[in-house]
């Protein structure tokens, strides 16, 4: 018996990129590790306590830290994240070591407009300036620098200059409030009450802008006439005819602006979009996320720049999602927008979108294609963080993956189906090309049959013929008292019967061989043999006579075959 040779799988290597704010940690292990032992790689790399560690990026939703990598089946290369929430600064015994570690960390400013009494929250890197943070306030709230009234900023932060990382700011959240300074009186009565405050009136590199007050220009048309000079050109044409065209425009601009960091914005028709998202197998399916532009929006550069740009969420639509865009800016394609919205989606979206303000754009819609329709799982409005943004996102991906399991499901049960039908079908088929086969043969062989026996009714009716006319002409038998010599031949058949009959011993052998054929036998299929001496009567002279052949007075002959 042959020896069974067992072969050892040899262990699968997996490369992960963890990205942790503006870190980057490469991690190598076999498949039969576990998700905890990529926690405690990073905690010696990254400095972060496994308990502290949310590891985010699997395509199969959270996991737990005793899974095996094997059990998820992930491909070669992956790209994970860690969040950290609540998490104190780490702290360290060097002050140049940590003023670097809050260059790289990020920090969260909820700023309060005391007017309007909303709230901002802004993400910023601690190698930010103060003055970037009130530019970027004049972006939301139309405040020019110079007219902003702060309350809240650190007694260390003495210069518009300073990076936020060396301002005093408290980690990882700091509250803020601004307002706007009505009249210089005003300003300067609030600034002595407020004395400790030393950034309730701010100063800006933008003086030459907003001393334009002087001369009866308003601020805000300043303000919007430099920022549309800054703008080379929109985002998408107007009255877009073409989508993959406008949207070719729209990721070259986006590009220009924002970098080269930001989603892969598909190229085509929405419906393009749908049939790419949704109408493929269930296993290769993928969320689709519009993106809706509005260069109006005091919310867009923020959210384009800091959250849309984001590695960490670039990654992530890249990984699970088709990402489409449109331009709201302009009315002939925000009309157009809201005409594809009403045919895919209905018109209570249709609605919804209709009815949002121009400051709550950018907006981010989360479609999941169902089996009869497109469902909205979520919109996110431009106002959100980093963090909050891809808490969503995970989410909506959670409901997919749930909904996707049960189409896969589903899908290769119909597959199963389809095939045992094909099976069926095939089996069928050859079943009945078999039975079509046998019984065309058993035709040709009954027709084959048909033929040889009327060839051989033939045969016997031509020799039966011919015996007759043998018997018919033969002479007849002579008396044993004859005057003439008479010869008697015995002739024994290849049955064991015998033939007996006389014939004149002057008769011819060839009247032997009519009488022998007259019964049955006839001469050229069988031969007539003598005994004694053994002679083949058959190859002699017919045309001599029986007493030539010396077959007289008598002879006994038998009947032999020819081969």
């Amino acid at each position: 018996m042959p020896s069974r040779q067992i072969v050892e799988r040899q262990p699968r290597m997996l490369d992960f990129r963890v990205e942790y704010r503006d870190r980057n940690v490469d991690v190598v292990l076999e498949d039969s590790c576990t998700v905890g032992e990529i926690k405690q790689i990073l905690e010696n790399e990254l400095q972060i306590p496994v308990s502290k560690m949310l590891l985010k990026g699997w395509k199969t939703g959270d996991v737990e830290d005793s899974t095996v990598l094997k059990s998820l089946h992930l491909p070669k290369n992956n790209s994970l994240y860690v969040l950290t929430p609540d998490l104190p600064p780490p702290s360290s015994s060097s002050h140049a070591g940590a003023l670097q570690e809050s260059l790289n960390q990020n920090f969260m400013l909820i700023i309060t407009h005391r007017e309007l009494q909303r709230e901002y929250n802004l993400n910023f890197s601690g190698s930010s300036t103060i003055q970037e943070v009130k530019r970027n306030v004049y972006d939301l709230t139309s405040i020019p620098v110079r007219h902003q009234l702060w309350e809240g900023w650190p007694a260390s932060a003495t210069d518009d200059s300073m990076c936020l990382a060396e301002s005093g700011l408290s980690y990882p959240c700091h509250r803020l409030t601004v307002g706007r300074r009505s009249s210089p009186a005003q300003t300067r009565e609030q600034s002595e009450e407020q004395s400790t405050d030393v950034h309730m009136v701010s100063d800006s590199d933008g003086d030459d802008f907003e001393d334009a007050s002087e001369f009866g220009v308003d601020d805000g048309e300043v303000f919007g006439m430099a920022s549309s000079a800054l703008r080379k050109s929109p985002m998408m044409p107007e009255n877009a005819e073409n989508e993959g065209d406008a949207l070719l425009q729209f990721t070259a601009e986006f590009s220009s602006r924002y970098g080269d960091c930001h989603p892969v914005f598909f190229i085509g028709s929405l419906e393009a979009a749908f049939q790419e998202a949704f109408y493929v197998k269930a296993r290769d399916r993928k969320l689709l996320a519009i993106y809706l532009h509005h260069d109006e929006s005091v919310l867009t550069n923020v959210f384009c720049s800091q959250m849309l740009c984001a590695e960490s969420i670039v990654s992530y639509l890249s990984q699970n999602f088709i990402t489409w865009a449109w331009d709201l800016t302009k009315d002939s394609n925000r009309a157009r927008f809201l005409t594809m919205c009403n045919r895919h989606f209905g018109s209570v979206v249709a609605q919804t979108i209709r009815t949002q303000k121009t400051d709550q754009f950018p907006l981010f819609l989360i479609i999941m294609g169902k089996r009869s329709s497109n469902e909205v799982l979520n919109v996110i409005q431009g106002n959100t963080t980093v963090d909050e943004l891809m808490m969503r996102l995970m989410a909506a991906v959670e409901i997919f993956t749930a909904q996707q399991q049960e189409d896969i499901k589903d899908e290769d049960e119909r597959e199963a189906r389809e095939n045992v039908k094909r099976e069926q079908d095939e089996a069928y088929r050859l079943s009945l090309e078999a039975d079509r086969a046998k019984r065309e043969a058993h035709e040709r062989e009954m027709a084959e049959q048909f033929r040889l026996e009327q060839i051989r009714k033939e045969q016997e009716e031509e020799r039966e013929a011919i015996r007759l006319s043998l018997e018919q002409a033969l002479p007849p038998e002579p008396k044993e008292e004859n005057a003439e010599p008479v010869s008697k031949l015995r002739i024994r058949t290849p049955s064991g019967e015998f033939l007996e009959r006389r014939f004149l011993a002057s008769s011819k052998l060839q009247i032997v061989f009519d009488f022998v054929a007259s019964k049955g036998f006839p001469w050229d299929e069988f031969k007539l043999l003598s005994t004694f001496p053994r002679r083949d009567v058959t190859q002699l002279d017919p045309n001599k006579s029986l007493l030539e052949v010396k077959l007289f007075p008598q002879e006994t002959l038998f009947l032999e075959a020819k081969e």
